[in-house]
């Protein structure tokens, strides 16, 4: 049985498969980034799965592609907690871009890969090896475009009196807005970056307003010049996209990257169905 995992930091898709592509199960956990989460909070998260828990002996291969896993030292400290909690299996542990990759371009195919979900990445995919310019610094530092950045706007919009005052009460009515519960999501609970994007979708329902297509167009251009414009082909190639940010405001993504003569390609929403079939063929 193999393991196939695409983890962002706020939820993760698990698809047990078998040698043929044929699926086993399916569940989702809460999201694995090493970044922001220890060994115990790891392995409570898996053990809350029975699916998980009750299979982490009879799994083969863990292939798992995640958030906060594009450095050399995050890669190591999850594959040691995975190769101590699936006892049997043979762990790979990736970025997420790879998964990404994997379910948008066709093989061999050079393109720019971009992730935007609870937080943001990009790359470019010459075809057999990934390459990056940027090293993210996490998502205080970067993450341009992604959800923790829309809800750190709509917050800071609440707060410093910036919202308009209709769009403001309906805030008020959808979240709990009480600032010392704000202050305890943010820096003393796990996932910080997971609670401020959940504010993303208030934005996403309200894109046509000026108040939020203004915060949408600023990190547009903001992810396309930070991003995407630091590789020199970024106009000869198709730039892919995945994560909820980038296939909810599509439309949007586009016309801001076409003022640069960008050419959006693939959208999708998640990337998990597309590693099926990249690992039934490269089995």
């Amino acid at each position: 049985m193999k393991l196939l995992v695409d983890s962002g930091s706020t939820k993760a898709d698990w698809i047990a498969i078998d040698d043929n592509g044929k699926v086993l199960f399916t569940t989702q956990s809460l999201g694995l980034n090493p970044e922001v989460l220890d060994k115990e909070e790891i392995i409570a998260r898996l053990d809350d799965k029975f699916d998980i828990s009750h299979n982490k002996n009879k799994a083969s291969h863990l292939y798992f592609y995640g958030a906060g896993c594009g450095t050399v030292r995050m890669k190591d400290f999850l594959t040691t907690v995975f190769k101590e909690y699936f006892t049997k299996a043979t762990v790979s542990v990736h970025e997420d871009t790879y998964a990404a990759v994997y379910a948008t371009t066709p093989k061999d195919e050079k393109a720019i890969v971009c992730i935007l979900g609870t937080g943001s990445n990009c790359s470019y995919f010459d075809g057999k090896v990934l390459h990056q310019k940027v090293q993210s610094l996490g998502y205080i530092a970067m993450d341009d475009c992604s959800g923790n950045r829309f809800g750190r706007h709509l917050l800071r919009g609440y707060y410093f009196n910036k919202m308009p005052s209709a769009m403001a009460k309906e805030f008020e009515e959808e979240y709990n807005l009480d600032a010392d519960y704000i202050k305890n999501n943010l820096y003393k609970e796990p996932n910080p970056n997971a609670y401020l994007a959940t504010f993303a979708k208030f934005l996403i329902k309200h894109k046509d307003t000026p108040f939020c297509k203004a915060i949408i167009q600023a990190e547009m251009k903001d992810f396309a010049e930070n991003y995407i414009m630091q590789f020199d082909n970024c106009h000869d190639v198709l730039v892919h996209f995945v994560g909820s940010i980038a296939f909810y405001l599509k439309e949007e993504l586009e016309t801001a990257l076409e003022v640069y003569d960008i050419k959006v390609g693939n959208v999708l929403r998640r990337p998990i169905d597309g590693l099926i079939a990249y690992h039934v063929l490269n089995k």
